[in-house]
């Protein structure tokens, strides 16, 4: 029986909906059962067809498709977080890119025999790593900080970087083609440069200007950047041909870098898009690869990619650190983790299809050579970081580090106390003068939605596995608690009291989230806040065998609220029940005190009595 169209819209959104869920429940990147699925929906089980479900609408779709996956990852490029990231980073986005490229492109054109353009284009996509798929990898790795910090910096940049040096070559290419003579395909190639970088930047410039001084509301912010980038990609390719992809990238860039632009909800209004685009995206490119085109490739295609995993990356690798601290060992783990990502595939999908449309030949090769490069990275490197990280000794150590829900006073009070124990922490939120408080003593921030799909991609969670949650936000505090619930685990959850113990039931919080309810003896963040406005403070204690738990408790006579315990191994808890509290000598208490102990500001008050009748 003839499946209907609806039907086969709805089974690819259902089944990408799928294919991201099993990602997050093992832990890898999702773009691996991305393209299984759309395989075994198209090739293998011939359900999907996608050139009989969308007929000519097919590639404006994927165009466009990837003009929003390009101008969003050019919305994360902004020089001085390049420029703060190490002088590895900024080695490796240059160097890496330019001998992955070269290699990439003499591989394919001497061990495959395919024609320079295809060659040429084949080496400018696989420079490209990406963060969808970088980030997954690290969560599951956990290298030291330094080497994440590296690969993470890596996937950011490279994927507009990739991107753009991708589309400036496919403009070479077609320029070239078009062009009977030289001069005449120099003058394509740079109207195409000159559109593209103008327009670009042109457009984001207004974009920028008219988020900056509030000319739209706050409503059409998302929608109408998204409407208008579309808008400047379609008039651009009018203007030069094909040279919209470039636009928009330019366009992304120059917005990031734009002062007090707040592209903020851009980027956080892009993650449910992106999730549904990109996945729906992967599933029909996934769908439209042919077996017999991959047989085709023969064996030539396993020794072209055992030469840009053995042979470009550790050369990449080894050349970039020239002049950095990096030892053998971390040289050595990096120059296996280069997965490639969403931007490859989607980039070959489309410059395939234009440039069998121009009539140039083994164009049919480029797609079945990317996605053996994806699938071939994302899963030997998935499976075997791990045990590498854990031979080479660059693995984290166990992370005891906290995740804080909250920057606000206590939140800081708290963190900075954490700090002088040298146990990681990090502090998330929303309120932007609560971050800058935060920054501004030296505490590592991220401002935004720890839960988003840009914290994904950028917040650092090296070296923690816990979560506190210290916010007056309740949506917020319940999200980010079954978000860190399923990452962390149910015993490194802690979140405070609620403070609304007379709700009716069908206002009471679900199960699972009143498990982790009851941190610091039950206080409410209401009942911090009052405290810390009081003048309360965070101070750490030792106890000995002259000052014990008891001699603590009668000091602040039961007005000190332990928050933490160190044991005498520096094993590190939050506290649940003062009452079952029982430190022994060498632990190391970090609590909550009055601005002075009971017991001596009653001492100092008897002896300015006893002064004053004296007088």
């Amino acid at each position: 029986m003839p499946v209907s169209t609806v039907m086969l819209l709805a089974s690819i959104g259902v089944l990408s909906l799928f294919c991201q869920w099993l990602a997050w429940r093992v832990r890898m990147p999702a773009i691996l059962f991305l393209l299984a699925g759309g395989i075994a929906a198209g090739p293998v089980l011939g359900f999907l067809a996608p050139e009989a479900v969308f007929g000519d609408l097919l590639f404006p779709v994927i165009s466009l498709a990837v003009a929003i996956i390009l101008f969003e990852g050019s919305l994360t490029l902004r020089y001085d977080e390049i420029r703060g990231h190490g002088k590895m980073v900024r080695n490796l986005v240059p160097v890496g890119s330019i001998v992955t490229c070269i290699i990439g492109t003499l591989s394919a054109k001497w061990v495959l025999d395919v024609s320079w353009p295809v060659a040429l284009l084949f080496g400018a996509i696989s420079i490209v790593t990406g963060p969808t798929v970088i980030a997954p990898l690290l969560r599951s790795v956990r290298p030291d900080a330094k080497l994440a910090n590296i690969l993470r910096w890596e996937g950011i940049i490279i994927d507009p970087v990739g991107a753009l040096l991708a589309v400036l070559v496919f403009e070479g290419i077609v320029s070239w083609g078009q062009g009977n003579v030289f001069e005449h395909s120099l003058y394509i190639f740079g109207k195409t440069l000159l559109v593209g970088f103008l327009i670009g930047a042109v457009a984001g410039y207004l974009n920028g200007l008219v988020l900056r001084k509030h000319l739209i509301p706050q409503y059409l912010h998302n929608a109408g950047t998204l409407t208008f980038m579309l808008g400047v990609y379609a008039i651009s390719n009018e203007m030069a041909h094909e040279s919209g992809l470039l636009t928009v990238t330019i366009m992304g860039i120059w917005m990031a870098n734009m002062k007090q632009v707040p592209i903020e909800s851009i980027l956080e209004f892009k993650e449910s898009l992106s999730v549904l685009l990109i996945s729906a995206l992967f599933i029909i490119l996934a769908a439209r690869v042919e077996f017999s085109a991959i047989a085709d490739l023969g064996w030539g295609l396993v020794v072209v990619l055992a030469i840009l995993m053995l042979v470009a990356r550790p050369l990449s690798i080894f050349l970039s650190a020239i002049g950095t601290t990096l030892n053998w060992r971390e040289k050595l783990f990096l120059s296996w983790i280069a997965p490639r990502g969403i931007v490859a595939a989607a980039v070959s999908a489309l410059f395939a299809f234009q440039l069998q449309k121009l009539g140039y030949e083994g164009a049919t090769t480029l797609v079945p050579l990317i996605f053996m490069l994806i699938i071939a990275t994302v899963t030997l490197q998935s499976l075997t970081a791990r045990p590498l990280a854990r031979v080479l000794r660059v693995a984290e150590p166990a992370e005891f580090g906290f995740l804080i829900l909250g920057a606000n006073p206590v939140a800081r009070m708290i963190a900075q106390a954490l700090n002088k124990h040298e146990v990681p922490v990090m502090l998330a939120d929303t309120n932007w003068e609560n971050v800058r408080q935060a920054r501004m003593d030296n505490l590592p921030t991220y401002f935004g939605n720890p839960v988003s799909e840009h914290a994904s991609t950028h917040l650092d969670l090296t070296g923690i596995g816990n979560l506190l949650v210290i916010s007056p936000y309740k949506h917020m505090n319940s999200l980010a608690t079954y978000h860190f619930l399923d990452w962390f685990g149910t015993t490194s959850v802690f979140t405070l009291a609620d403070g609304d113990q007379d709700q009716k039931a069908r206002h009471q919080t679900a199960e699972k989230i009143q498990m982790t309810r009851g941190l610091f003896d039950g206080v409410s963040y209401a009942k911090l806040a009052s405290l810390a406005s009081q003048g309360y403070s965070v101070k750490s204690t030792q106890l000995s065998e002259e000052f014990s738990f008891e001699h603590f408790r009668e000091k602040y006579q039961n007005q000190a609220l332990v928050l933490f315990v160190f044991d005498d191994k520096d094993r590190i808890s939050p506290v649940r029940d003062m009452d079952a509290l029982k430190p022994e000598k060498g632990w190391s208490l970090i609590s909550l005190v009055p601005p002075q102990p009971p017991k001596e500001r009653k001492e100092k008050e008897k002896e300015a009595d006893e002064t004053a009748e004296k007088e």
